[in-house]
């Protein structure tokens, strides 16, 4: 490796302690320091491996939109079931939480690539407004949760639309 296009060359592999009037901006820029110095010496080191299954663990994608009435919330849990869905509301949120499963285990089959990603997940989406808990509504359908939130008349009336004027 050259060295030459570094800016700055510790000696030794370990770092100074952290002194009792060292900022924490340089705690922060030492550790970048050193985790740069980590990835040019061996790049795959720097991810161990529970940080490369929390790349891969299953993570849903949402949408999250409002109307007058409602908070509108649209999750995407591909090849998952409704029963392997939970969904809770819990100091003013929404949690939408459960697990993706692998069933299938292929005995003899050797993988070259796996791009399809499984484990269990938790969203919590914080809630805008007061919501009507009882009239909460959730239609799963090819993969597709949609959750209907709506509003109490008292935050529905919130709303206010202001006027922008032009100068």
């Amino acid at each position: 490796m050259n060295s030459n296009i570094l800016p700055l060359r510790r000696r030794g592999n370990t770092l100074p302690a952290r002194r009792e009037n060292e900022s924490p901006v340089m705690a922060i820029q030492n550790e970048m320091n050193r985790m740069f110095d980590q990835f040019f010496n061996d790049p795959f080191t720097l991810l161990s491996m529970p940080a490369l299954r929390s790349v891969v663990d299953f993570m849903p994608r949402i949408d999250i939109s409002e109307t007058e009435t409602a908070m509108l919330v649209t999750a995407e849990l591909p090849g998952m079931e409704e029963k392997d869905i939970q969904l809770t509301l819990e100091n003013e949120s929404l949690i939408i939480s459960g697990e993706k499963k692998n069933d299938l285990e292929e005995k003899g089959k050797s993988f070259h690539r796996v791009e399809r990603s499984y484990g269990s997940f938790q969203r919590v989406i914080p809630l805008v407004g007061e919501i009507q808990q009882d009239k909460v509504e959730a239609k799963f359908k090819n993969g597709v949760l949609n959750i209907t939130l709506p509003k109490t008349p008292a935050a529905a009336r919130q709303t206010h639309k202001i006027e922008i004027k032009s100068s």
